[in-house]
């Protein structure tokens, strides 16, 4: 905190003594959130002879606004106008790089002035040049205001903000504290109001400069002198610091105690972007807390869940310098994208179990160390397989007390051989990700996942593709259902299957006897509209329709799977479905560049990295990616795999629909079969008619929050029409559920 700073007598600082003005930048700057300051000459050499103070300030989230003469370099000149253009995408993303930022700002070339650059894109440095009102004279302010949030702390005096001054001049500065009277805090309110006005182009007594006309006035009002005056030689600049440094015993301390700071700085967490948590997700950690630190997120694919959720974590650790986390995935693929989320929050200390990783043989150590009392800082990342596993238990369950739990996709925690073990946790903090808390079919798996959560719907924080499309979190997109018929051996044995399932149904219940026998029938029967022979033509059709539009590029096809978990599994099978949408694919465009993704495929990191940079034009896949795995470049998804599960055509759609800065909108071809209504069989058709409702829910919600709402929805009437259905009716119901 600024009140912290041992000053001279009187508040007095001059060249040449003890209290030099540059100790008063170095020291104030490190504990500053944001500086102001109202100047005539300045240059970006001050910022280069700070460096130190500089990376502590930019590190710390600070923000700076400079009220300037119109007197630059050319260089700095030309930073200003690139920064303020936004022309930084060639730019390094400075937020948490640390290294990079002091770097930058010790080096005086090209790397620090694109360092400063983009800080002004970003709206970390604003930069205002003023003159006189009608010409005459020049801005000759030289005064500031360093703030800590709660503290502020004024100056003014001779001092320029350039090398030139801090190094070689002699100069006084003044300063004044806002803690230590009120005519200090009354002096200072005043001055800031006048600088408020003077930034924000208010000040009627002054004539704002655009950043273009400030070469001219370099170059022909000032010339060579005044330049060098501004922008001193980088290897005589470097001296001078050393000399000063050396003759300086308190500058020397300042910089011996920033170096020791600095070093603990790089291995800080931090949020990973310097506008700092989106409000949604500082309101779900304020929920979780009211929640007796448990709940379930339940936010739309593509919304940050991951983020929203190591936040809490960042948070927690701010107020007690520790973090202990476990987190649980289902997948590879999500273990490694963990991997990164986490790095990029800056948590050090990561042991990775499970999906090829070595973390399980460190555990037993590190759990017998942390029992011990020697608690390092860790995140656990894991799969559920690993993490359910007796080996895993039997060191976790021994430090498990000090740790927060983040489930990822959450709804896996319903699953049998993770409910015994969740049973036996005693993990206070718990945090659960998913968009589909819900699981389809298992009220008792959702009981278990509410309980251990302490939450139920509408759950701790909710976020849902609705919103996210509203605040422009998920892309909006185009919604095109196809109607697939089924050939006539296809129909017969679908009436035949479903004839044999009428002696097994309950209608008072509404459902089918609980039957080994039943199963078979009904995925049997599922397996005519799944694997429907039309899809393949259909599809062809589809691919055409993107040829004409040229739109035939960054598309993801989810091709059907098995009707078994056995056909599912089995790679024979699997090859066949996959390969014969390839063929078709080959067989409409030959030049096509498609490849398949499958649990066999190698490489798929390198697959999806062709992907993303339009090396490949469509990627043909099973259930890879229903959860985890980020691709927003994707701006088609032909869907000719039908799934009655939520779960599973909403974690699609979420791939579908993420931002990506060259994809306006989404396109998505929903393969729709609906068997031929049976109305010369009352209760056979009821049967019917609830399979085709389950199957519009799915499509219903699809076509609410597209583009072309009307259009999908003439398509699907004929469908509506046949079983008495009302889609409208069917959308209210999900909005309201």
């Amino acid at each position: 905190m600024l009140n912290n700073i041992n000053f001279p007598a009187g508040c007095i600082y001059k060249s040449g003594r003890e209290n030099d003005p540059l100790n008063f930048f170095i020291e104030a700057l490190p504990k500053s959130k944001t500086f102001d300051l109202l100047l005539g000459y300045f240059s970006s050499s001050a910022i280069n002879v700070l460096a130190l103070g500089f990376a502590h300030f930019i590190a710390n989230g600070g923000k700076m606004r400079m009220v300037i003469n119109d007197v630059l370099s050319i260089q700095d000149k030309e930073t200003i106008v690139e920064g303020q253009n936004g022309h930084v995408s060639s730019i390094r993303d400075y937020s948490n790089d640390y290294n990079a930022i002091r770097d930058s700002l010790s080096d005086y070339g090209k790397h620090f002035f694109n360092c400063i650059a983009w800080l002004i894109a970003k709206n970390r440095i604003q930069i205002v040049a003023i003159r006189p009102k009608g010409g005459r004279g020049i801005s000759h302010y030289k005064s500031g205001t360093f703030s800590d949030g709660l503290n502020k702390l004024h100056f003014t005096g001779s001092c320029n903000f350039t090398a030139k001054a801090l190094l070689e001049n002699l100069e006084e500065i003044a300063v004044r504290r806002s803690w230590v009277s009120e005519s200090d805090k009354e002096f200072i309110n005043i001055s800031d109001e006048e600088f408020d006005t003077l930034i924000q182009g208010k000040a009627d007594y002054v004539d704002y400069i655009d950043a273009s006309e400030i070469k001219g006035i370099i170059h022909d009002q000032y010339g060579a002198k005044d330049l060098e005056e501004l922008l001193i030689e980088e290897e005589r600049l470097l001296e001078l610091k050393k000399t000063k440094v050396y003759n300086n015993l308190r500058l020397q301390n300042l910089l011996e105690e920033l170096e020791i700071s600095y070093d603990s700085l790089k291995n800080e967490p931090k949020f990973p972007f310097a506008e700092g948590p989106r409000d949604y997700q500082t309101d779900a950690y304020e929920n979780w807390v009211k929640n007796n630190y448990q709940g379930i997120f339940a936010m739309a694919t593509g919304t940050g869940k991951t983020i929203t959720s190591l936040n809490c974590l960042l948070e927690e650790y701010r107020k007690t310098n520790s973090y202990y986390a476990i987190i649980l995935v289902p997948s590879k693929a999500l273990l490694d994208q963990w991997i990164e989320e986490v790095s990029l929050f800056n948590f050090k200390n990561t042991i990775v179990i499970g999906g090829g990783h070595s973390g399980m043989q460190v555990l037993p150590n590190f759990a017998s160390n942390f029992k011990a009392g020697l608690k390092k800082n860790v995140i656990i990342i894991s799969t559920y397989a690993s993490f359910s596993s007796d080996r895993f238990q039997k060191y976790f369950t021994k430090i498990q007390k000090a740790f927060t739990l983040i489930a990822d996709e959450a709804h896996n925690m319903g699953a049998s051989q993770i409910k015994a073990v969740m049973s036996k946790l005693e993990i206070s903090k718990r945090i659960g990700l998913s968009a589909t808390p819900n699981r389809k079919y298992d009220p008792e798996g959702t009981n278990a996942i509410c309980q251990f959560f302490n939450d139920q719907p509408p759950f701790c924080y909710s976020f849902g593709m609705k919103r996210a499309m509203a605040e422009g979190r998920l892309t909006d997109y185009y919604y095109h259902p196809i109607i697939v018929n089924l050939d006539e051996d296809e129909k017969e044995e679908y009436v035949e299957l479903s004839n044999t399932l009428l002696k097994f149904f309950d209608f008072e219940k509404g459902k089918f006897k609980d039957s080994p026998i039943v199963e078979r029938l009904l995925l049997k029967r599922k397996t005519i509209i799944h694997q429907a022979r039309r899809k393949i033509p259909a599809f062809k059709e589809i691919l055409r329709e993107l040829d004409r539009k040229d739109k035939l590029k960054y598309v993801f096809t989810y091709v059907p799977v098995g009707s078994s978990k056995e056909e599912e599994n089995n790679e024979d099978i699997a090859k066949k479905f996959v390969y014969q949408y390839l063929k078709a694919a080959q067989e409409v465009k030959p030049e096509l560049r498609s490849s398949t993704y499958t649990s066999e495929t190698e490489d798929r990191k390198s697959k999806l990295r062709g992907f993303s940079e339009g090396k490949i034009d469509m990627l043909l896949a099973m259930k890879m990616l229903d959860e985890g795995v980020d691709i927003p470049r994707t701006e088609v998804g032909i869907f000719a795999s039908s799934t009655g599960n939520p779960r599973e055509y909403i974690q699609r759609r979420g791939r579908l629909l993420r931002i990506h800065d060259d994809k306006n909108f989404a396109y998505i071809y929903d393969m729709i079969v609906a068997p031929t209504a049976s109305h010369d069989n009352q209760n056979l058709f009821r049967i019917e008619k609830n399979m085709v409702r389950n199957e519009l829910i799915r499509v219903a919600y699809f076509a609410s929050l597209s583009m072309n709402f009307y259009d999908s929805k003439k398509i699907l009437q004929d469908i509506c029409d046949t079983y008495d259905l009302d889609l409208d009716s069917i959308i209210n119901e999900l909005e309201n559920d």
